[in-house]
């Protein structure tokens, strides 16, 4: 995806993203880009300086993402400590809490990508785990 600034007729300016230049052109010339503020289909890309990230950005970029891991890993752990562990049984398990049939409660495990695309379409709520390198050791 590409970011670009935009400009309409009227000089208001605003940001669209678009997954290449040639999109933006087929998208603007069938008039489906239209100015947020005035609704104007006249719209057309203003000059834009590279997004380019300095040391400071990356250090920052690296402290957020760091920040995020610990309180995704503290977040996993709670549910772990809070939560009935039910392996390979999660998505009959889950099923049968969501239609009354069984305990209301907490409970995490193993599911694959087709029993929880089914749990979702139940209506089940359903989330992933993060797994972290250490959480083997």
């Amino acid at each position: 995806m590409i970011r670009f600034s935009l400009h309409c007729d009227h000089d208001h300016e605003f940001e669209g993203w678009f997954r290449s230049n040639d999109d933006f052109d087929t998208q603007a010339q069938k008039q489906l880009v239209s100015c947020p503020v005035c609704g104007s289909h006249k719209v057309g890309k203003a000059l834009m300086a590279p997004s380019v990230a300095t040391g400071r950005q990356k250090e920052k970029i690296a402290i957020a993402m760091s920040k995020m891991a610990s309180e995704l890993r503290e977040m996993a752990k709670k549910v772990r400590e809070n939560s009935d562990y039910v392996g390979s049984d999660f998505a009959e398990e889950a099923r049968k809490i969501h239609f009354g049939e069984a305990e209301q409660r907490g409970i995490y495990g193993e599911a694959t990508r087709d029993e929880v695309e089914a749990l979702v379409d139940d209506g089940v709520d359903v989330m992933p785990l993060p797994v972290f390198p250490d959480d083997h050791n």
